[in-house]
């Protein structure tokens, strides 16, 4: 057989190319071209302007990243979403939205507006150096950290100061009229004197006594209240990076050699605190008047050579500083890359105590005097052992997790019948738990995961008892797991919840009861209106004073123009309520309360005008959405690709 072969190689060869062939061009060019065309699919339009899969996904991937980072246990299935995707979809929606009419109404932001907004971001506050530059280095490998450079970074800026600027008219100027804020607020804090009675049912439990009939009969009608949840009892393993650290090895001489390689990280800081005397001289300034700043400064050099003590004080009278003028001249700590250069050199080069000569800047002349020095020491080798030999296992498990979760993925599917080898090759603890199909409340880590409890309860893994294919819980965390027993859903016997059963019909019973009495009440005091209530209150959304919800809702909607009127309420499985309105009261709030809670009602008028504006301008440019359906069939092929 094998002596054919090789006798007939090109024979074969040329068997294979016919049989693989028409399957490719059937499937391979067909898969090809379902590929682009999900790509290029068209998810929305904007004025006519197309948003496609590709930019609708790549937004959703960078929102999912940005909130991983932030809550790095969340559960990915949750970012997957159909909702989530469709939320994405929206903000690019409105996005363009607002450019679209900042094109058409030519809204535009200055170049000087952009960097004075990029100056005042708090999170780029700390680039402001003592002296006010703005530090740009740091501030451009900051954005390439980002994968951006400053003008991307501007110019989204700008876009989103332009989709601000459309808005803006709107909110600043929404107006509510006295009259209707008038209305609102004596919705919320108008005041109701009232005399009430409150029937509750706890008091008429005694009294009810549900008969086997009235518990059979309750039982049919409510048989759907009774079902058991499908469940499963399952064993399951989660290999994570902290699994593969705990398996990683740290030997002493590679502890030590990174301890040398990286020995700033374990050096504080060095930080030098100076005092100096700037007599201004800008850098474009004539020859003449440098020469004559120059001078002063020498002169001023002198004087506090001649007596060192009186810096601090020739520093407040002369220096042209005036943020460090009014302490003497005094910068406090700071460490190198934070001044100018020839200031920093200056300073990193003195002593304690000393003072230097006059030094050139872009902002004129300086005398430094050192004051102190901290920081430069180093923490030793045992000190930092523990956490060296953290960081080499995390990185050495970070190299390898690549290559051992497509290992624990293989092991858990060729060896479906157990999760025992991928226990072994892998070091892993095997847990149990009972599961239903959504998480339970509370729960976290893996049972939290409603992509493993999909897996759970597929038809393969609960038919065969095999493991389910490797799910992604979180980052760099895989799971499986295997189903030991299922249980199906199915309608709890009679017997099993009987005493359950025979307590909703109790408190049935008993809320006919008081409701019969109140009723009876209720029916006396609108022929005896002075009949006697054993309780009163003023009541209002505020202060509520005890009385059930419902029962508030009825004193308060009870129409005012004609009192004292009665009202009846039930407040289901809790009690009846009949009451009687007196009187009604004037609000109860100072001058400065009334005048916050008319902004606060001024606000949210602006924000339903602003959603009110947005629907507008997505009728003007004729705003088309297809993403329900585009989010489903994503969400569909992305489960299928796992």
């Amino acid at each position: 057989m094998f002596e054919f072969v090789r006798t007939h190689t090109k024979l074969l060869q040329l068997l294979l190319l016919i049989l693989i062939l028409p399957s490719f061009v059937v499937f391979g060019i067909q898969g090809y071209s379902s590929f682009s065309e999900d790509r290029a699919q068209v998810v929305a339009k904007v004025d006519g302007q197309d948003i496609g899969q590709a930019e609708w996904d790549n937004a959703h991937r960078q929102q999912v990243e940005r909130l991983r980072q932030q809550m790095p246990d969340i559960d990915v299935k949750l970012l997957d979403s159909d909702a989530a995707r469709s939320s994405t979809l929206e903000s690019l929606v409105r996005e363009r939205v607002m450019l679209a009419e900042a094109q058409r109404a030519h809204i535009d932001v200055p170049g000087e507006r952009v960097i004075r907004e990029i100056q005042n971001l708090p999170e780029l506050a700390r680039l402001k150096r003592p002296d006010g530059s703005f530090d740009v280095a740091t501030y451009k490998a900051m954005l390439e950290a980002q994968g951006m450079t400053p003008a991307m970074f501007e110019q989204r800026l700008r876009q989103e100061l332009r989709s601000q600027q459309v808005m803006r008219g709107i909110t600043s100027s929404a107006m509510a009229s006295p009259a209707v804020v008038g209305s609102a607020l004596d919705a919320l804090l108008q005041r109701r004197e009232i005399r009430y009675s409150i029937f509750s049912v706890k008091d008429y439990l005694a009294k009810a006594t549900p008969s086997d009939a009235d518990i059979e009969a309750y039982y049919k009608k409510h048989e759907a209240e009774f079902k058991a949840p499908e469940e499963a009892t399952i064993e399951y393993v989660v290999l994570s990076l902290d699994a593969l650290k705990k398996g990683a090895a740290a030997p002493e001489e590679e502890l030590r050699e990174y301890y040398k390689q990286n020995i700033a990280r374990y050096t504080a800081a060095e930080e030098r605190r100076a005092r100096h005397i700037l007599v201004k001289a800008e850098k474009d300034a004539a020859a003449d008047v440098k020469q004559k700043a120059k001078a002063r400064a020498e002169a001023l050099l002198a004087d506090v050579r001649k007596r060192p003590d009186s810096f601090a004080e020739v520093a407040s009278k002369n220096s042209d500083d005036p943020g460090s003028a009014k302490q003497g001249g005094d910068l406090d700590f700071f460490g190198r890359g934070m001044m100018t250069k020839p200031f920093e050199d200056a300073v990193f080069a003195m002593k304690p105590g000393e003072i230097s000569n006059v030094i050139e800047t872009d902002f004129g002349f300086h005398i430094i005097k050192l004051d102190a020095t901290r920081g430069g020491e180093k923490k030793p080798f045992e000190q930092v052992r523990a956490s060296i030999e953290d960081e080499l296992r995390k990185q050495s498990a970070q190299k390898r997790w690549a290559e051992t979760a497509q290992q624990f993925t293989d092991t858990v599917f060729e060896q479906s019948d157990s999760l025992q080898p991928a226990i072994d090759k892998f070091k892993l603890e095997k847990q149990t738990a009972s599961v239903a199909r959504v998480p339970a409340p509370g729960a976290s880590g893996p049972l939290a995961s409603a992509k493993l409890l999909e897996a759970v309860f597929a038809t393969d893994a609960v038919r065969n008892k095999r493991n389910t294919n490797a799910v992604e819980i979180g980052a760099s965390q895989l799971a499986s797991a295997r189903v030991i027993e299922h249980r199906p859903a199915h309608t709890r016997p009679l017997a099993e919840v009987e005493d359950q059963v025979r307590q909703r019909v109790q408190a049935e019973q008993a809320m006919a009861l008081a409701r019969k009495d109140g009723q009876a009440l209720a029916a006396q005091l609108k022929q005896q209106p002075e009949t006697p209530l054993p309780q009163g209150a003023v009541v209002s959304r505020q202060k509520p004073e005890g009385l059930p919800r419902a029962a508030l809702d009825a004193v308060l909607r009870a129409p005012a123009t004609k009192l004292p009127t009665v009202v009846e309420a039930e407040a289901p499985g809790e009690a009846f309520v009949v009451a009687r309105v007196d009187k009604v009261l004037p609000r109860e709030t100072s001058a400065e309360e009334a005048a916050a809670l008319q902004n606060q009602y001024a606000q949210v008028w602006a924000q339903a005008e602003s959603q009110a504006y947005y629907r507008a301008l997505k009728n003007r440019f004729k705003v088309e959405v297809k993403g329900a359906q585009a989010a489903s069939a994503q969400a569909g092929a992305s489960a299928a690709s796992r």
